[in-house]
């Protein structure tokens, strides 16, 4: 069982590390908001892992050939919420740049720990490489037999907590920039660069 949860903590590294549009934006939402709201986006992000690494483990690859023919529709729809969030997140720094008053009074987007967990969550489960990644290696390991209920439970939390330990990370390191960065300005331009980098990564995922 320490096998297969070493192995679930490492697929959960593989996936997670690399820094893509996720990682960005919950850097970004932490610096923005609160340390509360970027470690819930986190959360999200493990926990859309973790589903898909339990998916993988009871069927991932029937699921896999499912979603191969529909993965380019999932990608229109993928690029299509992050220029929504981009967009988003360039009016709303724009107003609050204009009207300081409004930050304060504005609750709508991801700006609450609920409301970062399911939105990123939501766009997290759009990635169908994710379920396709995990389905490979399990596939992998049942080859050699040594796949039991156990052992596929210690695979999912294994990458469930790996995920979980690097976005949290990110999270924190988005906590750091948002205390760097504290006035006005500051945080007019670092969510203006985050929409721009979420826009140029949204055009690279249809290019993918």
């Amino acid at each position: 069982m320490s096998a297969a949860f070493l192995a679930g903590a490492i697929a959960g590294y593989g996936v997670a590390v690399p820094v893509g549009a996720i990682a960005i934006l919950i850097a970004g939402l932490t610096a923005r908001t609160s340390l509360r709201v970027g470690a819930a986006a986190a959360l999200g992000v493990a926990t859309a892992d973790g589903l898909y690494a339990a998916v993988a483990v009871t069927g991932g690859a029937a699921l896999a050939g499912v979603i191969a023919p529909i993965a380019a529709p999932l990608r229109w729809i993928a690029a299509a919420v992050l220029i929504g969030l981009a967009g988003h997140t360039a009016l709303t720094a724009i107003r609050h740049h204009r009207s300081p008053a409004v930050a304060v009074a504005t609750g709508s987007g991801l700006t609450t720990p609920i409301r970062a967990y399911g939105g990123i969550l939501a766009l997290t489960l759009l990635n169908p490489m994710t379920v396709v990644y995990f389905a490979a290696l399990v596939l992998a390991r049942q080859a050699s037999g040594d796949l039991t209920p156990a052992a596929a439970a210690a695979f999912v939390l294994g990458a469930f907590l790996a995920s979980a330990s690097w976005q949290l990370l990110i999270a924190a390191g988005g906590s750091l920039v948002g205390r760097l960065l504290t006035g006005r300005r500051g945080r007019l331009v670092t969510a203006l660069v985050s929409a721009l980098l979420i826009t140029a990564l949204a055009a690279h995922t249809l290019t993918t």
